[in-house]
């Protein structure tokens, strides 16, 4: 496969599980204040924390108010996490490889588009928010549905999951991240009851509450980090990510999955080991923040390494 094939369809996948993550960070706000609507715009600002665009935001648009908020993250295309920016980057790498991938997935992808595009910006949802970002969820997992029905599971489809799979492990350590460190008001509120309606708030916008209640029953902060980062059948948790995308990468080169022929493989396979071989309570004691700190930079190297290893052009 051409590198500029592969490189398309991996930035595809990444770009629709983006807006699919962004519009899931935004949730986690919602479905506090339907529970508490004492919160205030203070919620608001550790929703643009989390992306790593605080400089961008405060440049542009000063106070994090609600609307404010809600446009640059939807729809503001200076901002290149923001979801209407994140489908035109997927729709033009989509078109670069029309024929690569099905008529059905190129016609989901037209039809997310527009239906963020023509909202326009954050006026238009304000009286609605939770069924448009209903909407972009749904409109996220059907692409993934669609892909996996109508497209071979040859190398392409495995480039495909391996940019799903790195990109939904990042989001969720991020949100796990805005939860425990900066929505959290004041240390009296641990384990109180707005302590709780934070964690069932954060298990519902990663879709996870009833498969948490399920194995846990109760919620506890120590059962939320195991579930939604060392769970390894749920399929948004990290380690059972990162299990998916080594296992997508290895099928790409055809080389033993316990071993590594590569960068991306070694790196890959080293931080999964490292998810495999700990526990929340390591987590935890090591610091939640940090830990997800050094995860993200890891797991940002592993992005680069795949970048230089099957993308980038190599000198004759």
């Amino acid at each position: 496969m051409l590198s500029r094939v592969a490189d398309s369809i991996y930035w595809t996948s990444r770009y629709i599980e983006r807006a699919e993550a962004v519009a899931r960070f935004i949730a986690v706000n919602l479905n506090i204040s339907m529970d508490l609507s004492t919160a205030g715009n203070q919620q608001w600002r550790p929703l643009v924390t989390t992306t790593g665009d605080n400089e961008m935001f405060s440049e542009t648009y000063g106070e994090a108010t609600k609307r404010n908020v809600i446009e640059f993250l939807t729809f503001d295309r200076k901002n290149p996490n923001s979801i209407l920016t994140c489908l035109i980057n997927a729709r033009e790498n989509a078109r670069s490889i029309r024929e690569r991938i099905s008529a059905e997935m190129w016609e989901h992808i037209n039809r997310f588009y527009l239906m963020v595009k023509d909202v326009g910006d954050a006026e238009g949802i304000l009286d609605d928010l939770h069924d448009f970002y209903d909407a972009v969820r749904n409109s996220g997992q059907q692409f993934v549905g669609v892909t996996d029905a109508t497209m071979t599971h040859g190398e392409g489809w495995h480039f495909c999951q391996l940019g799903r799979f790195l990109e939904r492990a990042d989001k969720m350590s991020r949100i796990l991240d805005v939860k425990y460190y900066i929505l959290l008001p004041s240390p009296q509120h641990v384990g109180s009851p707005f302590d709780d309606l934070q964690w069932a708030a954060l298990l519902r916008s990663a879709s996870a509450y009833e498969m948490y209640r399920q194995r846990f029953g109760r919620i506890t902060p120590h059962n939320v980090v195991d579930f939604l980062m060392l769970d390894k059948e749920f399929p948004r948790a990290v380690l059972h990510c990162l299990t998916r995308a080594n296992e997508s990468l290895h099928a790409i080169t055809g080389s033993d999955i316990e071993g590594f022929t590569n960068l991306p493989e070694q790196r890959l396979g080293q931080l999964r080991a490292e998810f495999a071989f700990t526990s929340a309570t390591d987590i935890i004691g090591r610091g939640l923040h940090e830990f997800i700190d050094d995860f993200q930079t890891r797991l940002n190297s592993v992005g680069e390494s795949i970048g230089t290893t099957f993308f980038s052009l190599q000198p004759v």
